[in-house]
């Protein structure tokens, strides 16, 4: 198994696509990147802590690639916007790849230059790619929360319609309970 560390805004969006994932085993929402040590969502949403929201894949490569968990990375948010996603701003919503291994730092800087040189962006991609630093599992209401609140608001006019996108598009990326 390896990790894989990664923000896109909210992290209850990120999590909700990557648990529907072929070779993802674990998902887990969190904090990491900044200074505080053991912070609260209260804290991390102040913007003074330095965190940013992300997940903490644990995944097998033998099933996806760490290539293609950047795919579904950087086609699940808008890696042109600095520290925001839709209504949620700050930096703690930043777009970021923590990386866990040069391996993964080089891949990450290649797919960003490559993506940013395809013009798919009408904007440079900010997409931070720092070394993966402590990560801090947040709440436990936070943790498998769009399966948990489906019927919430936040879930039904920001985090479905991603998620939707995301099946259509990588269909073939699915667990096969999801698939069916």
């Amino acid at each position: 198994m390896a990790i894989a560390t990664l923000g896109s805004g909210c992290f209850w969006c990120t999590e909700a696509i990557f648990q529907k994932v072929e070779g993802i085993e674990k998902v887990e929402s969190g904090y990491t990147g900044g200074a505080v040590k053991n912070p609260t969502y209260k804290e991390v949403c102040s913007g003074q802590t330095g965190h940013a929201e992300v997940i903490q894949l644990t995944y097998d490569p033998k099933k996806i690639s760490f290539d293609e968990i950047l795919e579904i990375f950087w086609k699940t948010h808008d890696p042109t916007t600095l520290n925001r996603q839709g209504a949620d701003a700050g930096t703690q919503y930043r777009s970021v790849v923590f990386y866990h291994s040069d391996e993964q730092k080089q891949l990450a800087e290649a797919y960003k230059k490559k993506l940013d040189a395809s013009g798919a962006f009408d904007k440079p991609i900010v997409t931070e790619i720092s070394p993966a630093a402590t990560f801090y599992k947040a709440e436990d209401y936070h943790q498998n929360y769009y399966n948990l609140n489906g019927n919430a608001p936040y879930c039904s006019f920001v985090i479905q319609p991603k998620v939707d996108k995301f099946e259509k598009v990588f269909k073939a990326k699915l667990k096969k309970s999801v698939a069916q």
